[in-house]
């Protein structure tokens, strides 16, 4: 006979909850991302920090105006290469976010679809 064991809710600590709150209060810190470094459902912090709203322990700030918009330009650095006989030209591309780094190369026979891919992707 299997014995199925009922689940039960786990109870966060009122300073892991406010630890977690203030870590959403950081400029350029996204909910999502505080709680998967927290190992907790987004949806739960949100909750988190609507309550904190409503108890006044948080103040909603205005964003200043470097954090409203993205730069409508982003630097790129072109390197320049002797290619071998037999190589393609490639444009390569890296995208930095926190720990992940990812390097795409693109021929460049076919650079109007990679200027598309990056508007896409920074759009």
């Amino acid at each position: 006979m299997n014995v199925i064991e009922k689940r039960r809710r786990r109870r966060h600590a009122a300073v892991f909850k406010s630890e977690a709150v203030a870590a959403c209060q950081v400029p350029g810190a996204s909910v999502s991302g505080v709680a998967l470094e927290r190992q907790i459902n987004a949806n739960l912090l949100r909750r988190w920090i609507k309550e904190a709203h409503r108890k006044g322990a948080l103040v909603k700030s205005e964003p200043t105006p470097s954090q409203e918009k993205a730069p409508a330009f982003l630097p790129v650095a072109i390197t320049r290469s002797k290619p071998a006989a037999d190589s393609q030209h490639l444009i390569r591309v890296q995208v930095r976010k926190r720990r992940l780094l990812v390097t795409v190369e693109w021929p460049t026979a076919v650079s109007g679809s990679c200027a598309a891919w990056l508007r896409e992707l920074l759009g």
